[in-house]
């Protein structure tokens, strides 16, 4: 009887316990992106080939609920020097806002574009490769043809 009952408390915890640690592992890192974030750094390519890092300020958020937000502002009177094939920025500013998820097996969180300044980008999914180094989000394009990295702080 005791074994039955060894077996029975060995197979509820082996089948609850990956879906639960699976949840707060998704949870985990979902929850890591809530809330607002400063431009900490952003590092482009220029159309010569070499990597720069424009001064900009801006911020992006992430809610609870699935949605994010995202504006970067160039100094004014300054033109992106980026060589990047799709256009995000439209004099000197970049705007766009949507809903979001996360694929921690890919370390990715895909923008799903609902509205933005540059028409082209809505209906788009941007999928952006994630990873946190200290207090800073790090961001960059899983496109192999665009060539840029960006570093978010936590406001």
């Amino acid at each position: 009887m005791r074994s039955v009952f060894v077996t029975a408390i060995w197979i509820i915890v082996s089948v609850v316990t990956p879906g639960v640690s699976q949840s707060e592992e998704k949870a985990g890192v979902r929850d890591k992106l809530i809330g607002s974030w400063r431009l900490a750094w952003d590092e482009e390519q220029a159309a010569d080939g070499k990597m720069f890092r424009p001064e900009q300020t801006g911020v992006i958020m992430y809610t609870r609920d699935g949605h994010m937000a995202v504006q970067i502002m160039l100094p004014e009177g300054t033109n992106s020097k980026g060589s990047n094939p799709v256009k995000y920025d439209q004099g000197s500013y970049e705007a766009y806002y949507g809903s979001y998820d996360v694929d921690e097996a890919a370390h990715t969180v895909t923008h799903h574009v609902q509205g933005a300044l540059v028409r082209s980008l809505i209906g788009k999914n941007l999928t952006r490769v994630y990873r946190f180094e200290g207090k800073q989000l790090i961001l960059k394009s899983s496109r192999p043809d665009e060539h840029w990295t960006i570093a978010w702080e936590h406001n």
